[in-house]
This record gives structure tokens, sequence and C-alpha cells, in this order.
């Protein structure tokens, strides 16, 4: 058995009493966060059965998926997939201990996706082959010196990695088997807070905290007829920790760490909370917390029309499966949140067929089957909204034209700081879509292990860190203002000042003043949509040094076909997008190469350029810019279209 650490007993006593004044005034009506005491949990570990399984889904659970003739044609296109990559498993070497960098990440999510595969497969069919290949997985990291537990990510993954194997194959692994997982999970997984120093994300409020608490609960969980003072402080360390991580859903349900790291993080936090239902009848009022009855629409509205995220701070635009959205359409009645994630398994789940079982992507697909409906269609209506603003620690904005159009215009707007969990100095940024394709990009987050290879700091962000000096980190990589060729300033922060859900006259205006501290002393920028799909990005600055120099960028994946001073034409994929400037009138655009490496540690960004225009601030030190985006084959009157100051766009909403 094992006791708390003294530092940590302090820790967990007061976990709940540290989170902000909004959270806990909310807390007081809907009973969170978490009340639960030791002893309160520790009974009800003595009132689980032994029997398994028990982790997310039980014997008749298994025995439903069993049943093909009830089965959808996508529930059983999904199953014949799982089959087919978990035979495909049955020749590959079990993982290793080697170390990527200062990870063993790549492993631990290896591991997971194997394990899930074949055990679901031997559920599935009662193929013996399965339940032999997930036995070798397993026991190859068991015997493991250790998962990493410097990084704890690591750990965390490979304990929910064995903790499901464990658990679904309990009944049919040799009792020599369960035992070395056993003390695998408890030795090298479970127990290290208690134990040792690695607990610096017990009260993470990134997704480290979700991660890590999802993984090691689901471990304490799999053994507690075994560890049942073990199961009972894990499950209490995790129930009052992990609010500090889920505190940023509110007030919207948005991820301040972007889409990409939602996935990640509200991944395990679901897991979590399943996890916690399935084996003790209780969620402990996780559910409840503020925003996260609304963060199953983040991922449907920030994605575009072109199918790609907004993708600010560390993440690619590109969407993959994600199986927790099965959950919270089920869990609170929103089929319409599956928009954009039923595509992607239709009409056959292929991102489960290529290079599945070679990879570590998608590797939490396979429990999609666990959380569907009997019968998955398409939604009949769609509730969520046009247009939103998320608040929180990292504001963004959108604004669509339409969400069944396919050419449908799409701009999403970035504020908040670049000293944010994974920030890039985009505060400003946007990108955009129209006539299904993503005209203007973020090229997301420059590769993690290459820069610590060279020892560069990629972490500290400090002002003169060297993340700074890579280029898609840099507001130089990024769909904002650049002034004077200087870096953002990271401690400052963008706020959304103003947002406006009219459908007549849809705007935000974010307030980026102290991100350029220094240099300007206000800077602006307003987006607004102008007659349904056309777009205004309009920009004011004041407070320059006469002759300052102030760059207007867009960084695109389209070729220019024509330009001229004022006007230049686009075209992609057989689609086309003007941009007009309005103001200042004596500007021309010009191309910048955003393909070649700036720096020697700087990746390439290929079919990439940023077009541009540069002007100088006058004696008053004052700039206005103004750029119409008209997309497709649509006509906008440019004379029009009135260049008006920001504090009109408020007044006039009102």
């Amino acid at each position: 058995m094992f006791a708390y650490c003294t530092r940590l007993l302090s820790l967990f006593l007061l976990a709940g009493v540290a989170t902000s004044a909004s959270v806990l005034a909310q807390a007081s009506e809907s009973g969170y966060p978490p009340t639960a005491e030791l002893s309160e949990i520790r009974l009800k570990i003595d009132q689980v059965s032994p029997q398994h399984p028990r982790l997310l889904i039980d014997r008749q659970g298994f025995e439903n998926l069993r049943q093909s003739e009830s089965a959808s044609p996508l529930k059983l296109a999904i199953q014949e997939a799982i089959v087919k990559q978990a035979t495909a498993m049955w020749e590959l070497p079990p993982v290793v201990r080697e170390l990527e960098g200062r990870r063993l990440l790549g492993q631990s999510r290896l591991c997971v996706k194997r394990v899930v595969t074949l055990a679901l497969a031997y559920h599935l069919t009662g193929e013996r082959k399965h339940l032999e290949r997930a036995e070798k997985e397993m026991l190859a990291a068991a015997a493991f010196e250790d998962w990493n537990p410097s990084h704890f990510l690591d750990v965390a993954e490979m304990t929910m990695a064995l903790a499901i194997g464990y658990d679904w194959l309990f009944n049919d692994l040799p009792d020599s088997s369960r035992s070395v997982i056993r003390q695998a999970i408890v030795a090298k997984g479970v127990s290290l807070p208690f134990t040792t120093d690695h607990n610096r994300w017990v009260q993470s409020t990134n997704n480290w905290g979700q991660v890590c608490h999802g993984g090691l609960t689901a471990g304490a969980l799999a053994i507690l007829e075994d560890e049942p003072d073990l199961a009972a402080r894990t499950v209490h360390s995790a129930i009052h920790n992990v609010i500090y991580s889920m505190e940023p859903f509110a007030p919207a349900g948005s991820y301040p760490e972007g889409p990409g790291y939602w996935a990640y993080g509200t991944s395990y936090n679901v897991l979590l909370i399943a996890v916690l239902e399935s084996v003790l009848g209780s969620d402990f009022g996780l559910t409840k917390a503020p925003g996260f009855s609304l963060t199953g629409q983040y991922l449907g509205v920030v994605t575009g029309p072109s199918g790609l995220f907004f993708n600010y701070a560390d993440g690619s635009a590109n969407r993959a499966l994600q199986p927790t959205l099965f959950w919270f359409a089920e869990r609170f009645d929103r089929p319409d949140w599956l928009l954009g994630e039923l595509e992607l398994w239709q009409p056959t789940p292929n991102q489960l067929d290529q290079r599945y079982a070679t990879s570590s992507g998608n590797r939490l697909a396979p429990l999609a089957l666990l959380w569907m409906d009997a019968e998955q269609t398409e939604p009949e209506s769609i509730r969520m909204p046009l247009h939103w603003t998320s608040g929180g620690e990292t504001p963004i904005s959108v604004h669509r034209s339409s969400w069944t159009d396919p050419d449908a215009t799409f701009i999403g707007l970035k504020a908040g700081s670049p000293s944010a969990n994974h920030g890039q100095m985009d505060t400003g940024s946007f990108v955009l879509d129209a006539c299904g394709v993503r005209w203007a990009v973020d090229l997301g987050a420059e590769g993690y292990h290459g820069i610590e290879a060279r020892g560069m700091n990629l972490w500290n962000r400090s002002q003169d860190s060297d993340r700074w000096t890579i280029f898609r980190q840099s507001n130089e990589g990024h769909n904002t203002l650049v002034i004077n060729d200087q870096p953002q300033i990271v401690a400052g922060r963008g706020e959304i000042t103003d947002f406006s859900a009219d459908p007549q006259a849809p705007f935000s205006i974010v307030d980026m003043t102290r991100v350029y501290e220094g240099q300007a002393e206000s800077v602006r920028r307003g987006v607004a949509m102008i007659e349904g799909r056309n777009v205004l990005i309009q920009d004011e600055i004041a407070g320059l040094q006469p002759g300052d120099r102030v760059r207007w960028g867009m960084i695109t994946p389209a070729r220019v076909e024509t330009s001229d001073e004022s006007t230049i034409e686009l075209r992609q994929d057989g689609k086309r997008l003007r941009l007009k400037i309005l103001a200042p009138g004596d500007t021309r655009w010009q191309i910048i190469d955003t393909e070649q490496p700036r720096q020697e540690w700087d990746s390439p960004n290929p079919g990439t350029r940023m077009v541009a225009f540069e002007t100088s601030a006058p004696e008053n030190g004052s700039l206005s810019f103004a750029v119409l985006v008209i997309p497709c084959s649509t006509e906008a009157s440019i004379s029009e279209v009135k260049v008006r100051k920001l504090d009109d766009w408020s007044q006039r909403s009102r």
C-alpha cells in the first residue's frame, strides 16, 4: 500500500480552493467542483464488483457489440476495419523503450493504439491471436525499466494502454501475465505521484492535467481489488485536481491551446469521466464544470467549410477522427455537434485503413464503437452559431455565412497572448475559407524534436526566448501586423472588445495594444462580413513614430494570378479570390516568400507565399488599413463599401 507524501497531501486537501472566483461563483449553483472526500471514495471502491471488464464497457456491452444484426452500416464498417487492422498488427514487433528526444510518448501512444485495437478485435471475433498479440505488447511495455516519468504524459498514456488491456482481457490472460502487467501499472504508473517527485503536473492548467489524471485513474480502477487504497487516493486526486485543467473551458467551451490540443486534452478528460462512471457510477460532478457542456461544439465551430481547423497555437489545420464527439453528442443530446465528424467516417472509416497499424495516429478511434448511437445519421437541424466568440483565457471569434453552403465564407480571428501555453505571436491573426478552400492559412507548429535537439529552449516564453526566433512562432510568420520588424510583446494580451452576431452586420474587434506596447499607443483590428460573403479586415494604429514601418500580411497556398497596385487576384483549385486595398490609397501589393526557411532551424513551408503591403507612418503617427476580400464569383461594389472607424461599427450594431 502507498501513503501520501506530506506535500501532496496538503496539495490535495487544498484542491479547489485556488480556482478562480468566476468558476467558484458558478459552482455554487451547479454542484461543481467535486466535494467527495477520500473516505467516501474508498467506500465506493469497496463496493465495486471484482468482475472484469469494467472500464468504459462491461461484458454485456461487448455482447451487444457482437450483435451485428442491430448495428448500423457505419458501425459494421468500423468493426471490420478494427479487425483488419488488428490482424495487420500480429507480425509487427512490440513497442521498445526508445526515446525521441526527451519523450517516450510515441511508443506510449503506439501501445495505446495496439492494445485498444487488439483487445476490441478479440471481443468482436473471439480470435485468440488478437489476445496473444495484445498480451505480447503489454508484457513488452511492462518490462521497460520505467515509462519515462520525467515527461509524465508518457507514463499516463502507457498506463491507459495497459489498464484497458488488463481489464478488457483479464478473464483470458494467464495469471502470470496479469501479475506482471498489474505490477507495472502500480510501480511504473499509478504510484509515482505519491512516492516520487514526478507530480508537478497534478494541478496543471493545461492538457497535462487531463491526460495524466485520465491515464492514472484508468490504471487505478483496473486494479482496484488489489490496491483499493491506491485506487481511492488516485480518484480523489483526479477529481479534485483535474478542475484546474477544466477551468479554461469556461465560459463558452473553448480551448486556449487550440483545436489540436482540445482533441488531446479533452479526449482524456472524457476518458476520465467515462471510467469513473463505468466503475464507480459517478462523475463526481465533473461534467458540470462551467463551459464543459458546450465544448462538444468547439471543433465544429472552429472547422471551416474547407474541413480545416482554425489552428491557432501549436497545431495542425488537419482534422482527424474524434471519437469523443460521439460521447458529447449523446451526453448532451446534440447530434449537430457531429457535423464535420461523420463525413470523416463515411462511407467507410478510411482513416482506420491508411497506415493505421504502423502509426500512432487515431489511437482512440476504435472507442467510437462504444459511444455511437445504433443509427448514426446526419443531424436534422444545426443549432451551432454562425457567429461565435469564446471569451476565456484565449479569446477568439468566428464568423461564417452558412452551415450548409459548401462555398460559405468563414473567418476566424485570434486574440489572447503569446505567453499562453503553446502560444505563438499570432494575436490579431486570422484564417479564411471561401469557395470550399482555405485562402489564409496558419502554418502551425514547428516540430518540437528538431528544435530541442539543437539545444534551443522551445518552452521558454520570455521575450528573448529561442521560441520567438522560429518563423512559425513569430508574428512575421502569421497573418497579423509587424511594426518595424519587431516581435509582439510576450507579456501582452489582445482582447475582443466588441462582437456582433447580427446577421445583417456581424463583426469582431480585437484590441492588440498591449501586444505592441512600446511600438504604438493603440492597435486595433476589426473583421466584418459584408453582404453575406465578402469580408472587410480593418486596422487602426495610433501613436507611431513618423516613418515607422507597418506591414500587413496574409499567408496563402494560392497562386497569384494577377496583381496591380491595389488589387490582387488569387487562384486555387479552380476558384478565385480577390483582395482590394481600400486604405491607405498609396499602397501596392508585394509577394513575400514563405516557402524557404528563414533560419537553418526553420522548416520549409512548401507551396506558400505571403501577400502583403507595407507603409510608413505619417507625421501624426496614425495609420488605417482596410482590405476587402471578395470570394468566388461574387461581385462587390467597392465604391459602396465605406471605410468607417471601428468605433462606428460598434455604434451601428446597437
